[in-house]
This record gives C-alpha cells, structure tokens and sequence, in this order.
C-alpha cells in the first residue's frame, strides 16, 4: 500500500490554487499538532497556518483542522499521503 495511486477527482471540482480544509484525527499526544504542521509546512510554501485542536468527548483523540493553500489534485493527494504517515494519526479527512 506504499505506492498507493489515488485516483480523485478534485480537479473536477475546484479551481487551483485555493483554499482546502484537512482534518487529521489521532491520538491525543502532544506532539501530534507539531507533528501535522512539519509534514504542512514541509509541502506547502507558507509557514504561517493556524490549527485547530479539538478534543474527543472522552479526550484520547484530538482533533487537528487546517485550512491550506493547494496548488493542485496531485498536491491534494500529496498531503493527504504524508500525513497519513504519521504514526499517531488515525485518519486524514
């Protein structure tokens, strides 16, 4: 499942650049926002995103929402793949 080959249709439906919203749900370590922004930042020219973090009702996961600039469905598709590496991450919405 390494060389996963997404088939999206995100360039179907939206104009590039722009903005898109990823949600990232794991376990709720500290470590968690710092380690979703890195793979952020990493792929994306702009340093200056603001999570959001919000707890699950019984507080073992939390949930992390930014909104990013993408340039493209591969972008897209990039990002979802290297966050969902992350090895606290559950799922990458």
């Amino acid at each position: 499942m390494a060389n996963e080959v997404k088939d999206t249709k995100f360039d179907q439906y939206l104009e590039f650049p722009c903005q898109f919203n990823f949600k990232v749900l794991g376990l709720a370590e500290p470590k968690l926002v710092d380690e979703v922004m890195s793979v952020i930042c990493r792929h994306t020219d702009a340093t200056d995103y603001s999570p959001s973090v919000k707890p699950s009702a019984k507080g073992n996961y939390h949930s992390v929402s930014v909104k990013v600039t993408v340039t493209s469905k591969d972008h897209i598709e990039l990002l979802y793949t290297e966050l969902g590496k992350i090895e606290l991450v559950r799922y990458v919405l």
